[in-house]
């Protein structure tokens, strides 16, 4: 780290930063964390807004993703919109809320579904 700080020229903030490990023993992450005097980081965590670590095979994993597009559409809701501005708001807003996720995980049927009727609900 303090090659990486003379070479860049940055400073690494230890408070704001934490740790985490594959195939370590909790021990040793905390040994590790102890000399770099930063937290340990838990599983699963959210990095770019996506979760890492969680299993997505489950529906808790994509609750978000759920939580997300409701929210969106409660700020909807109280408009009053055409048959073609919810088509819209539709196939461009609530359409790429899921993709972002779909990117690096397949989305299970159940959850499509569940998606799909959202949408359709809201249209």
């Amino acid at each position: 780290m303090q090659f990486f700080e003379l070479v860049s020229g940055l400073r690494v903030n230890f408070v704001k930063s934490r740790i985490g490990g594959t195939r370590l023993s909790h021990g040793s992450l905390r040994s590790f964390a102890d000399i770099l005097k930063c937290d340990v980081m838990g599983s699963p965590f959210v990095y770019l807004g996506l979760p890492v670590g969680g299993s997505h095979k489950r529906d808790d994993f994509w609750n978000g993703v759920i939580e997300k597009v409701k929210t969106r559409l409660s700020r909807w809701k109280s408009k009053c919109l055409s048959l073609a501005g919810r088509v819209c708001l539709i196939k461009s807003v609530l359409s790429s809320i899921p993709l972002f996720f779909m990117s690096l995980f397949k989305l299970p049927s159940g959850m499509a579904d569940k998606l799909i009727r959202i949408q359709r609900d809201f249209l």
